[in-house]
C-alpha cells in the first residue's frame, strides 16, 4: 500500500510546491511508483512536472465532487515512473460545493483508498491556508513534511500549524506522523538563514530533517520549465538535496512519530 505524504504549510512561497515536485520526481529516479496530487487551485505543481491546464478534461476537481472516478484523473507526468493527479482554476469551486456534504473532510481520504495500492509514494501538494482542501489532505495522508522558509515570521506559521495538526490529529487521523520539518530557501551567505536553522534545530530538535533545501536559482527556472530540477542537472546542488530528502524520509519512517514542543 502507497505512502502518503503531505507537504503542508501556511505561509506561501516557502518553496511547498517545489518540494512537492521535486521530492516526487526524486522518489520516481529510484523507481518508485510515485503519483503527485495537485490540491492547491492555483495547479503549479501540475505545470511543474509538464502538465499543461488548457488541455486538461480531468482534473481533481472532478474526481472530488463525484462526476469522476479518481483513477480516471491521473494523467502521465514528464518522468517514468510519475504520474499527476491535476488540479487548475475551477478547484476553486470545490471547498463550497463540498462544505454540506457529510464526512467533507475525509472525502480524498476515501477517493485514494482505491488507488493507493497502486503507487509506492503519493505526494499531496497543498494550498497555504488551513481551508477543508488542506484538512482533507492531512486527513488522507500518513505523514507530513514542514518546509520552513530561512526568513524571519516563517517560524510564528509554523507554531500555528503544528497546532492546528494536532487537532486535525486528534479528530480525524490518530494515525497521522510527522516526517519532519524542512529547512528551505538556505542561503549560506546570509546571517538569517544561520538564524533560523539554528533556532528550529534548537526549539524542534530531530524534528527538522538534516537536510537542508538551498536557495537556487535553477529550481525556480525549472519549475517555468514544467520540469524537476533533476531531470535538467541531476548534479546540481538543489536537486542533490532532494534525493538526499527521499532517503531520509525513507530512514524516518522506521521510526515513531515525532513529537513537538511549542
Amino acid at each position: 500500500m502507497g505512502h502518503i505524504i503531505c507537504i503542508a504549510s501556511l505561509k506561501g512561497g516557502v518553496g511547498k510546491t517545489t518540494t512537492a515536485v521535486n521530492l516526487s520526481a526524486a522518489f520516481a529516479s529510484g523507481q518508485n511508483r510515485t503519483l503527485l496530487i495537485d490540491c492547491d487551485p492555483q495547479g503549479s505543481a501540475s505545470m511543474g512536472v509538464g502538465i499543461s491546464k488548457k488541455k486538461l478534461t480531468r482534473t481533481l476537481y472532478d474526481a472530488l465532487v463525484g462526476t469522476t472516478p479518481i483513477e480516471d484523473t491521473v494523467h502521465d507526468a514528464c518522468a517514468e515512473f510519475l504520474e499527476v493527479i491535476p488540479a487548475r482554476g475551477e478547484f476553486f469551486r470545490a471547498e463550497l460545493e463540498l462544505i454540506s456534504k457529510p464526512g467533507k473532510e475525509r472525502m480524498l481520504r476515501n477517493l485514494l483508498s482505491n488507488i493507493r495500492n497502486r503507487y509506492d509514494y503519493l505526494i499531496l501538494d497543498t494550498p497555504p491556508s488551513l481551508s477543508l482542501i488542506s484538512i482533507n489532505a492531512m486527513t488522507a495522508a500518513d505523514t507530513l513534511v514542514i518546509p520552513l522558509q530561512c526568513e524571519y515570521l516563517a517560524y510564528e506559521s509554523l507554531i500555528q500549524l503544528l497546532r492546528f495538526i494536532r487537532l486535525v490529529k486528534k479528530n480525524l487521523n490518530p494515525n497521522l506522523k510527522l516526517a519532519g520539518v524542512l529547512l528551505t530557501m538556505y542561503d549560506m551567505g546570509e546571517k538569517v538563514s544561520h538564524q533560523i536553522a539554528d533556532n528550529a534545530r534548537r526549539h524542534l530538535k530531530n524534528a527538522v530533517f538534516k537536510t537542508i533545501i538551498p536557495r537556487s536559482v535553477q529550481l525556480r527556472e525549472a519549475s517555468g520549465l514544467g520540469k524537476p530540477l533533476m531531470l535538467i542537472d541531476p548534479d546540481s546542488v538543489g536537486a542533490r538535496s532532494y534525493l538526499e530528502l527521499a532517503r531520509e524520509i525513507v530512514e524516518r519512517g522506521k521510526n515513531k512519530s515525532l513529537k513537538l514542543e511549542t
